[in-house]
């Protein structure tokens, strides 16, 4: 399947046009195998970070559209980035034109379209994960809430740009917040159910792993620090810095019960996980790459490990005869976004950015370049990502934070604290 023959370089296309498509890009275009990466529709950086990546910049109305061209370009693998993609069934369009497309099929991509079907599912196949009830009217959830004798967590059913999930402090808070998702649409059609969960204490940590539907392979672990002020404070964001590797727990159940419900995964799985003193517990399944942990996790695949084989293998079923070699050390970032995130932000802001040090690498994300005069602006709430690899963790922090101080613009914020408590353990 595809359009190269034998011996050819691969022409990839990423979807996608976040710090997470450029990182992917980054290393796909290091990949022995690779000669081109298109990115459709990218962002500053991905047009202009180096020769063997470009933005496609043709005009593409829908997914017929963009799989025609795709293969005009005889493009040999499609890697989806953003869950609305996915989540669409999006990678059916490329393979109805006979190209591989590094993304789960809309069946096992319910596990991140629809939290409570992932919640049935955790159930039915013994999965550990929080207590929970699931609801589609609002009374009933209002009801439910103030039956309970502890925290809770609200997440809307469908997808809501990782804006979904709700920590109430009260029931005043709670009831107001089910109002918002249930009755006012504040997350459209996404929260005309919803999932209300028991709070979890302890560490979360995020894993990615590739799989082909019978293998699968894990990066290292990673901790994801998803609220948008210092001390874990402020609103969910969809996810301001990473740290790996961490702790893990093994995978193999989830993957045995999708091949049990023949919701074989090809692409790759993001579990997010929870340490709790009883144990581990899955938060949530997510069916594509996680932003920004695949930043991190991207400058942790060795060198010699040609990414481009492995997703392509994913597609085939050949998983288990490629090998994922991984680099020693840690990695780290830092999101830089424009002030007010995640709620409404600034953007056109003009942007100076120095050239960055050794082991480090600034993934644009918001960022676009200004037709009229040239320069380069802000076009979002997360503008970059700083990843950094070092030997240890407070190397790879060092190197972040020396990147991020080449980064500057009008009302930027970041967060100063995202591995403190692994520093000072």
């Amino acid at each position: 399947m595809g359009n190269q023959t034998s011996g050819d370089k691969l022409i990839v296309l990423v979807i996608g046009k976040g710090g997470r498509e450029h990182a992917l890009a980054w290393k796909l275009s290091q990949a022995e195998s690779v000669q081109h990466v298109f990115v459709f529709p990218g962002n500053a950086g991905t047009q202009e970070g180096a020769a063997s990546i470009s933005n496609l910049t043709a005009t593409i109305s829908d997914y017929h559209a963009l799989a025609r061209c795709a293969k005009e370009l005889e493009v040999g693998l499609v890697v989806v980035g953003p869950d609305e993609d996915v989540v669409k069934g999006i990678d059916k369009y490329f393979l109805d034109v006979k190209i591989p497309c590094f993304a789960p099929s809309l069946e096992a991509a319910e596990l991140e379209g629809s939290k409570v079907f992932a919640k049935a599912f955790m159930e039915r196949h013994s999965i550990p994960t929080a207590k929970h009830h699931s609801f589609d009217k609002l009374n009933d959830a209002l009801s439910y809430i103030h039956t309970v004798d502890h925290r809770i967590i609200i997440k809307a059913d469908g997808l809501a740009a990782g804006k979904g999930v709700i920590l109430p402090e009260t029931k005043e808070e709670a009831t107001k917040k089910l109002y918002s998702i249930m009755n006012d649409g504040k997350f459209s059609t996404a929260g005309s159910s919803v999932v209300i969960e028991e709070y979890m204490e302890g560490d979360e940590i995020s894993i990615l792993t590739f799989s082909d539907g019978k293998k699968f392979y894990s990066l290292p672990p990673g901790q994801d620090h998803k609220r948008a002020l210092e001390g874990n404070k402020g609103p969910n964001t969809g996810g301001m810095g990473v740290y790996s590797p961490v702790p893990f727990i093994i995978l193999e159940p989830t993957f045995e019960a999708l091949r049990k419900e023949g919701r074989y995964l090809i692409g790759l799985l993001f579990t997010g996980v929870m340490i709790t003193p009883y144990g581990p517990k899955v938060i949530e399944y997510n069916v594509r790459f996680g932003d920004p942990e695949t930043q991190s996790s991207m400058l942790l695949i060795s060198p010699d490990t040609d990414l481009a084989k492995i997703m392509l293998s994913c597609t085939n079923g050949t998983l288990s005869q490629t090998t994922l070699n991984l680099r020693p050390g840690f990695a780290y970032n830092v999101v830089v976004a424009s002030g007010g995130y995640p709620g409404k932000c600034e953007t056109g802001k003009a942007i100076s950015l120095k050239s960055s040090m050794k082991d480090v690498v600034i993934f644009h994300a918001g960022t676009r370049r200004n037709e009229t005069d040239g320069t380069l602006r802000t076009d979002g709430g997360r503008v970059f990502t700083v990843a950094a690899y070092g030997n240890t963790l407070q190397e790879a922090v060092r190197k972040a934070y020396e990147g991020v101080e080449c980064v500057a613009f009008e009302s930027m914020v970041f967060r100063k604290d995202i591995a403190s408590r692994c520093m000072t353990n």
